[in-house]
């Protein structure tokens, strides 16, 4: 299992196991994680599931493909941190992720 760690808006932590292949969104759905709509179920066609990637993990996550890119246009309050969490697949390299939830989605 690997460590995912959700912060809403609000401060509250949100510390999970989750399975590798398993979407950062998924794992915010299926946990209850307030703020995260996932509106179109993880197919990068809305912007409901936009998160800020903590700046330790914003290299190694890395930068959003042009699909997503042009799916951020509609998000709320975009970072350069911002992502969506239905295209950040969980994997090894990702043990201890640490992603912050946006005041509202788009």
């Amino acid at each position: 299992m690997t460590k995912l760690t959700i912060v809403a808006f609000d401060g509250t932590r949100h510390d999970l196991d989750v399975q590798n292949g398993s979407t950062v969104m998924e794992n915010a759905v299926r946990n209850s994680v307030p703020g995260i709509e996932a509106e179109c179920g993880g197919a990068c066609a809305c912007a409901t599931c936009h998160v800020y990637i903590d700046e330790a993990w914003s290299a190694a996550v890395g930068a959003p493909e042009a699909m997503e890119e042009d799916m951020l246009d509609f998000a709320y309050d975009v970072k350069p941190t911002s992502r969506l969490s239905c295209q950040i697949k969980m994997a090894d390299a990702f043990d201890g992720l640490v992603v912050h939830v946006p005041e509202r989605q788009a």
